[in-house]
């Protein structure tokens, strides 16, 4: 994803799959403590869906909003933490083993993944 982006630019925008389906809203960002980058995006899916966790960085915001390289099916059978609060170690381990991607190096002592940036919750 873009650098230089506000994060809380990205609540309430429209997230779309790689084939351009909506998947739903940006509800919440969450940021990489270490970094502060935007790793993860809460996207709540339906009027009445829940949040799904997305990946924000092989992910590209657009002027229609931020289109994510995977299918609305795989975005939906992500796993739920809810939103408003850290992502554990465990739960962020969880999201990178369902979105096939690869492993972050070890996480360093004062590293605590999954800040939310802001939004709902």
């Amino acid at each position: 994803m873009q650098t230089g982006i506000d994060p809380r630019s990205l609540i309430g925008r429209k997230a779309f799959d790689r084939d351009g389906h909506r998947i739903g809203t940006v509800d919440e960002v969450y940021l990489d403590d270490a970094t502060g980058v935007p790793e993860w995006a809460a996207v709540r899916t339906g009027l009445f869906g829940r949040d799904a966790f997305v990946p924000l960085g092989p992910s590209e915001l657009t002027d229609a909003g931020l289109r994510v390289p995977y299918e609305k099916a795989l975005v939906k059978d992500a796993p739920d933490f809810g939103v408003g609060r850290h992502l554990s170690p465990e739960q962020e381990l969880r999201l990178y083993l369902h979105y096939g991607l690869a492993l972050p190096s070890a996480p360093s002592a004062d590293r605590d993944p999954g800040t939310p940036a802001g939004g709902s919750g």
